[in-house]
């Protein structure tokens, strides 16, 4: 069991990290976004935490998180409107209301077919898009069901998942990298009217889905990946010029629904990108990759640390998978010194604990946190 130091409600630590002001403790988080989760999910920690198993998996979980004295809880996730796109192909092969193809590879399943690969720009007006309204609104409902009870009666800070896909992301998705990023450059108009089809997308899911638990969410998130180990996707011309105007109109519209904070996902090297980032409205930034190129957690906090909250950071490339507690723990406290000096900064892993990462590792992540 992991000793705590706390003096502060979740959600009061919450709001002053926020405000980039100290607290008693980082926030902490496991599991609350997609990003933040575990392989095999936090009743992993289970056993070392002397945790019998409960009545499910979820309460199990739930006791995990209570052990570690975690601060967030999630609502939400991303919507799957009926589509006669999605079927399973075989015991191992899907495919999604996105029409892409997915196989399983033994730990998750892995995209590998691209349906709008060499399309057009008429191939973009025929393709039979996911429809909004076809989303499942039993479903809607106990979600703004689970968001009301944990904004009302738990003292958490309540995040709201996000209910679609990133722009971008579906577009390497949707045609392939190669295929999606050479557009970038040399069809700038496909690359227009895709976005445009995309957002529309966006915009009446967020209706439905913000209409529903954006009331009760302190936060909400993103995600979508601008960059690779070594630098971003795009040039920040690029990236200014075709990228921010969707995503800053997907974020001033969720904000017509929710006063939620904006919290946003991107691996890899995307330091240049920040500024357009931070003017589109993205309050908190996660992953916090410390291995990519210009992304050390001290040259972030000195340029961006009063504008704001960066989520995450532990190394999961190297540290976690292939060091000691000890180190962790050593290397977790010397991140929050740089990353929270003067607040603004929520501790977890820079992206999921994955199946290499040993549990005594996760919890000594989450013992320098707590003290």
């Amino acid at each position: 069991m992991i000793t705590m130091s706390n003096t502060l409600t979740y959600r009061e630590r919450f709001a002053l990290t926020l405000a980039h002001k100290d607290t008693d403790r980082v926030p902490m988080d496991l599991a609350s976004t997609d990003m933040t989760g575990i392989d095999g999910g936090p009743r992993r920690l289970a056993p070392l935490l002397g945790i019998k198993p409960g009545t499910s998996d979820a309460e199990t979980d739930e006791a995990v998180l209570c052990a570690l004295d975690t601060d967030i809880r999630d609502v939400g996730g991303i919507l799957r409107p009926a589509s006669p796109l999605a079927r399973r192909i075989s015991d191992t092969e899907i495919v999604n209301e996105w029409g892409i193809t997915s196989r399983w590879n033994g730990h998750h399943y892995e995209m590998v077919g691209r349906p709008l690969e060499g399309a057009t720009l008429e191939d973009l007006e025929k393709y039979p898009w996911p429809d909004p309204e076809k989303i499942d609104r039993t479903h809607i409902a106990r979600l703004a069901e689970r968001a009301r009870h944990l904004r009302e009666q738990t003292p958490y800070v309540v995040c709201g998942r996000h209910p679609y896909y990133g722009i971008l992301e579906l577009g390497c998705w949707m045609c392939g990298f190669d295929d999606f990023l050479y557009r970038l450059a040399g069809e700038p108009d496909f690359v227009h009217r895709f976005f445009e089809i995309i957002l529309r997308y966006q915009k009446r899911v967020n209706g439905i889905y913000y209409g529903a638990v954006g009331p009760y969410l302190h936060f909400t998130t993103s995600g979508d990946d601008f960059g690779t180990q070594t630098g971003p996707f795009m040039s920040p011309e690029m990236f200014r010029s075709l990228v921010i105007p969707y995503f800053t109109e997907r974020i001033r519209h969720i904000h017509e629904f929710t006063g939620a904070e904006f919290f946003h996902h991107t691996c890899g090297a995307v330091h240049p990108l920040i500024p357009d980032l931070i003017a589109a409205g993205v309050r908190i930034l996660n992953p916090i990759q410390p291995r990519a190129a210009g992304m050390e957690p001290e040259r972030l906090k000195r340029d961006f640390g009063d504008k704001l909250v960066f989520y995450g950071g532990v190394d999961t490339q190297e540290l976690l998978p292939r060091g000691t507690p000890a180190e962790v723990e050593a290397a977790t406290r010397g991140l929050i010194g740089v990353l929270s000096r003067n607040g603004g900064y929520i501790l977890s892993a820079a992206h999921t604990f994955q199946a290499d990462v040993p549990p005594e590792n996760v919890i000594a992540m989450y013992r320098a946190g707590a003290t």
